[in-house]
């Protein structure tokens, strides 16, 4: 299952993967050993300004939201938030021009697990790399791949039309 921004995912089925694409935005993964239940959320920014008002549909988007609901549905199934164990991934400063978005998504993600006490077993964060998130949560294992920075320019494919016009052929 493949989660996006302002989604989450909590598995308690061994080989069921969740899956996420990041840049700046970063991803907490969660489990909880003993429960044997796990889950992953994909966050846009760590808090709002205190200036911005949030609606309750954009709430999710930010960590600390995010994160309360990932935790809260975990322990709604079982987990034990002093058994929570974390991966974090992402907070990579893809564009120049965002300045360091990236950087502040990765610190709040820190923070957030040093304040709440949740040892962070796993963490890939920063740099200027996407990156790909592979979470097993059932089993609390990871796979993070790094996305290439610029997507190679292929050559153009010749096309040929047909000589008459109005006609088009479909394949």
């Amino acid at each position: 299952m493949s989660i996006v921004q302002g989604e989450n995912a909590i598995v308690a089925e061994p080989e069921v993967l969740i899956s996420t694409l990041l840049g700046s935005c970063v991803a907490a993964c969660l489990y909880d050993p003993v429960a044997k239940l796990g889950g992953m959320n994909h966050f846009l920014l760590g808090e709002p300004g205190a200036d911005h008002r949030v609606g309750m549909n954009e709430m999710s988007r930010y960590g600390l939201h995010a994160m309360e609901l990932l935790i809260n549905g975990m322990m709604a199934r079982g987990a034990m938030r002093s058994r929570l164990r974390a991966h974090l991934y992402g907070g990579g400063n893809i564009v120049s021009g965002l300045g360091s978005i990236g950087s502040s998504n990765a610190a709040f993600a820190r923070r957030f697990m040093a304040d709440e006490g949740i040892e962070v077993a796993h963490s890939d964060l920063g740099g200027t790399s996407a990156r790909k998130v592979e979470f097993l949560a059932y089993d609390g294992r990871s796979r993070c791949s790094r996305v290439a920075d610029r997507v190679p320019e292929l050559p153009p494919i010749p096309v040929s039309l047909p000589s008459s016009v109005g006609e088009l052929e479909l394949f």
